[in-house]
């Protein structure tokens, strides 16, 4: 694997946290005109159909994917059905920069779900790192008055942000068990379409539930389908995509301090199509989240 950091290798590596910036701007802007689980069924409805031509054989009986449906089912479930519904719901309260601001708490998750499920020894470093990212969070959630922790007011939608990161990690975990052959593994687009495929059975069950139990609602119109086509070609399969090229080139460890350039994008599209401007505790708390990563990362 080839570690250097060329231009076109960052370029890469940019292009999928400017499309998850956009997602969580785009999922504010539609919340009048689309339920959040509704909304997260027709993305993935959509990026379904997108990656049917590129590799449709991974759902034939004699692919080698059958054998490990429960995996990819679970896969689904965390990925497609549950992190994406659960955010889309948060931005129905919170905003965009909140949101991946909590989102950039995934090093802190991964490393607690490493040490209590699969015994990963935690360093010092790791744990110093592992406090800084919680007084970025807390700094979020708190809205950088600290006096707030003492009446536990939180957003909703940020408590939502926080379960939907906690299972992009154990999504992120799975990952790593590479349990299904290499062809499918090899090919970025059969293994995303073999998750996909189970997780809008698990995102359909939820647009369904929301449908029967809440008053959920779609606005059609061409501002909707160009919000839909935006996140289903966008964050969906350009973004998978290009980071895979990217881990690829530069390695996961450089590859991951470009994800949380994600906050930083969603904060300037905020304030350019919501005027929802940043505040200053919003900086602290990025300065302290990306601390905690770089200390851990620190060899």
């Amino acid at each position: 694997m080839n570690q250097r950091l060329t231009p076109g290798t960052a370029l890469l590596l940019t292009l999928p946290p400017l499309m998850w910036a956009g997602n969580a701007v785009m999922g504010r802007v539609v919340r009048e005109l689309i339920s959040p689980s509704t909304l997260n069924f027709l993305r993935w409805a959509l990026a379904c159909a997108i990656l049917l031509p590129l590799a449709g054989w991974v759902l034939r009986p004699s692919s080698g994917l059958w054998p490990h449906w429960r995996r990819f089912a679970v896969l689904g479930l965390l990925g497609v059905g549950c992190y994406n519904a659960l955010q889309y719901l948060a931005l129905q309260t919170s905003t965009p920069l909140n949101v991946t601001l909590v989102a950039s708490s995934l090093p802190l998750w991964m490393l607690g779900l490493g040490a209590v499920i699969f015994g990963v020894r935690i360093t010092r470093q790791q744990l110093l790192g592992a406090a800084l990212s919680i007084a970025g969070v807390i700094t979020v959630l708190s809205r950088g008055d600290w006096s707030q922790l003492l009446q536990l007011r939180l957003v909703v939608g940020d408590v939502f942000m926080l379960l939907a990161t906690l299972c992009w990690a154990s999504y992120s975990w799975l990952l790593t068990r590479r349990a299904e052959p290499e062809a499918i593994r090899n090919d970025w687009a059969a293994f995303l379409l073999a998750q996909v495929a189970f997780g809008l059975m698990w995102s359909g069950a939820f647009a369904g539930a929301e449908w029967a139990l809440t008053d959920a609602h779609i606005v059609w119109g061409w501002p909707l389908a160009a919000a839909l086509v935006f996140v289903a070609v966008g964050p969906a399969v350009l973004a998978y995509r290009c980071w895979g090229m990217g881990v690829q080139r530069a390695g996961p460890a450089v590859a991951g301090f470009f994800a949380n350039l994600t906050p930083l994008f969603a904060a300037l599209m905020s304030a350019t199509f919501l005027g929802e401007m940043p505040s200053a505790y919003h900086a602290v708390a990025f300065a302290l989240i990306i601390g905690g990563i770089v200390v851990s990362a620190r060899r």
